[in-house]
């Protein structure tokens, strides 16, 4: 998550992976070298309002920066792919910052059939 921009401690990933593995609508992927986690893909199955249809989220994405432009990434992503066709979902999607740091990742998405469509909107609820 540190490397997403999300710095976390093992303890607070730990807590937050039970509650993620223990909901059926969750899925997670990761990638192993030699025994070292260096990449991971999370997501989960989504239900829609305006059809009948399911999509999938990807809400984690990553490739270790030592490890990337290996195959990686492509074999996560396909295995997401895969898992959503299985869950019967129509639609496949992920947010990426409008950050210079994210060009290369969004050159990836592109590459891999994602289409740019969106202007996402948040706000904290504190």
């Amino acid at each position: 998550m540190g490397t997403l921009g999300y710095p976390t401690t093992t303890e607070e990933m730990e807590q937050r992976f039970v509650k993620i593995n223990s909901n059926p609508i969750y899925n997670t992927f990761i990638s192993e070298l030699d025994g070292k986690v260096v990449g991971m893909i999370g997501l989960f199955l989504g239900y829609r309002f305006e059809n009948n249809d399911n999509y999938v989220r990807i809400v984690a994405f990553v490739v270790a920066p030592k490890y990337r432009n290996q195959g990686i990434g492509k074999t996560l992503l396909l295995a997401a792919e895969k898992w959503a066709k299985e869950q019967e979902a129509t639609l496949i999607s992920l947010n990426s910052g409008n950050r210079s740091e994210r060009k290369d990742a969004h050159q990836f998405y592109t590459r891999r059939g994602f289409e740019g469509k969106a202007t996402g909107f948040y706000k904290a609820l504190n």
